[in-house]
């Protein structure tokens, strides 16, 4: 028996205490776009890191693969894909949406102290094709998974993440030297937030708002 008296086997039992921190959770896990640029304790990284692995994987293939980026040249060469990138999709609004799109501040790529990378190894020898032989892209879904337990796992430490999609694919993989077969799926911003807020920033500026349909079962 362990010190609680449960089994060793046994699942842990989760209080009302604990369901309602775990919403709590969920409510202020925000993408984050405004860091501190003091840095993070490696030891927390590493433990980020262990956490994002206890995600769930097809066939047991953890086919996430995470890269610290700290080469300033890698960072520098990464802002200015971003940047490319932005400047694209800034020119393909006009009018009014064009004014709002520019004021949004879309990257935390000069403040965050950390950035990571995350690919997915789209084959892996791991897991051995386990469930993936009528659906291949469970791999990808299963890196996803990661980097979400990651995101949580940083907001509960109290820090924030940012995922940088304003970026071409093929050029962070080359920047960053990728592994043959590996496809790149974040560019996320690490560090502690400016101000946490509870309520997502697009949202809060007016850009979007969340739709209470997609709160509703679709019955079939």
């Amino acid at each position: 028996m362990n010190d609680s008296g449960r089994g060793a086997d046994m699942p842990p039992g989760f209080s009302d205490d604990f369901r309602d921190a775990l919403d709590r959770l969920f409510v202020w896990r925000r993408d984050v776009r405004h860091f501190r640029t003091d840095p993070v304790d490696p030891a927390m990284l590493d433990r980020l890191l262990a956490t994002a692995c206890l995600a769930p994987s097809v066939g047991l293939s953890e086919p996430w693969r995470f890269v610290r980026v700290e080469a300033p040249a890698r960072r520098a060469a990464v802002r200015a894909d971003f940047a490319r990138c932005n400047a694209d999709a800034l020119a393909a609004r006009t009018g009014a949406e064009a004014a709002r799109y520019a004021a949004l501040k879309l990257a935390g790529l000069d403040r965050a102290p950390h950035h990571v990378a995350v690919f997915c190894d789209a084959d892996p020898a791991q897991g051995r094709g386990l469930g993936r032989r009528t659906m291949p892209q469970t791999t990808t879904w299963s890196a996803v998974m990661a980097i979400h337990t990651f995101w949580l796992a940083a907001t509960a430490a109290g820090l924030g993440v940012g995922w940088v999609s304003i970026l071409d694919p093929a050029r962070v993989a080359a920047i960053l030297e990728a592994e043959p077969g590996w496809n790149f799926l974040a560019y996320l911003c690490v560090g502690h937030p400016e101000t946490p807020a509870d309520s997502p920033e697009l949202e809060r500026q007016g850009w979007e708002r969340r739709n209470p349909a997609r709160r509703a079962w679709i019955m079939r």
